[in-house]
């Protein structure tokens, strides 16, 4: 796209350094957060850009048409606001995961925490992971878990119970002594 000379950068660096600050400070006022305060300023400065006869019109007129389009802006962005309800993220985010375990990072170290689980199971004897296996994921008791691997009850619930303690001793080490 080629602009006259008049709209060349350095008219537009000029033309912000000595509106913008004084524009963006009035804005301000009259929005709910700095954001959208920037917004309205590039629109304004865009809409500078995108006016042909703006570079043509004196100083004092170029900046009297700057403040007349802030105010419409403005104008229109409370416009807008009426139709749209709006809560500032500052004031969300602490309630955008209230439980901790729903949020993403918990999510992936409860991964990470499953991944290395299987890996240390995956290490343990065979019977041992079979009786895992038969308690947590058919929730079998001890006595039924018995009968199919053809043990006594007892055997079953020593090999459990030190199964789950030697996971718990890997895990501790695996997280540096941290009790979860």
């Amino acid at each position: 796209m080629n602009l006259p000379d008049a709209y060349s950068e350095s008219w537009l660096a000029l033309l912000y350094r000595k509106y913008a600050r004084s524009l963006l400070t009035y804005i301000r006022m009259h929005t709910s957060t700095n954001e959208d305060a920037e917004d309205l300023i590039v629109e304004v400065f865009l809409v500078a850009l995108e006016n042909q006869k703006f570079a043509t019109l004196p100083e004092k007129a170029q900046q009297a048409w700057l403040w007349r389009v802030a105010k419409n802006k403005l104008v229109d962005g409370y416009r807008r606001a009426r139709h749209r309800q709006q809560v500032a993220l500052e004031e969300v985010a602490e309630y955008l995961y209230e439980d901790e375990a729903a949020s993403p990072e918990f999510a992936v170290v409860q991964q990470e925490d499953y991944a290395d689980l299987w890996n240390f199971i995956q290490s343990l004897p065979a019977l041992q992971q079979n009786i895992l296996r038969l308690r947590f994921e058919q929730n079998l008791s001890c006595c039924e878990i018995a009968l199919r691997l053809n043990k006594q009850e007892n055997t079953v619930r020593v090999a459990l119970s030190r199964s789950l303690n030697m996971l718990r001793r890997i895990y501790r080490q695996k997280t540096g002594g941290v009790e979860v």
